[in-house]
């Protein structure tokens, strides 16, 4: 299953639209006031289903994930001088990419890809795909691309 996942052009807050391969609106993320970066996610009949929220008063960034009002894991940025590594305590997954962190993948436990990311170049605004192995994972690796970009975001703020 892909996922264009691009941001909305004129926006205040992180705003996003997901759209699967037929150019159907599959997700919206809409930021919130809120300090640090708090992400809900909409379906597509705009029921909310998830949240991905900064916890701040942190030493590196660090983003809970929600289903609902549920907990299901985080992700957090790990010390290292070079390249981008992230921690993730969610599902097994752990995250491989190159030093730019255009192209990562998200992969399982056992070193199997649970989704694929490219960043596509040349739009106006942030634009990613997503290829995710098995549609029930979609939504938890789009938190993760989210707490990735938002990380990314904050970086170069």
């Amino acid at each position: 299953m892909k996922l264009l996942f691009k941001q909305r052009f004129f926006s205040w807050f992180d705003s996003y639209d997901i759209y699967n391969e037929a150019g159907q609106t599959v997700y919206t993320v809409r930021g919130q006031l809120s300090w640090g970066h708090c992400l809900k996610i909409y379906d597509a009949q705009g029921v909310e289903i998830g949240t991905v929220k900064e916890r701040i008063f942190t030493f590196l960034p660090k983003f809970e994930m929600y289903l609902a009002d549920r907990y299901i894991g985080c992700i957090s940025k790990a010390f290292t001088f070079f390249l981008q590594k992230y921690n993730i305590d969610c599902n097994g997954w752990h995250v491989d990419g190159d030093l730019f962190e255009w192209d990562y993948q998200i992969l399982n436990s056992s070193g199997r890809p649970v989704a694929n990311i490219t960043k596509e170049l040349w739009n106006w605004t942030d634009t990613y795909v997503i290829d995710v192995c098995d549609p029930q994972d979609s939504l938890c690796a789009l938190m993760l691309v989210l707490a990735i970009d938002a990380e990314k975001c904050s970086r170069r703020d």
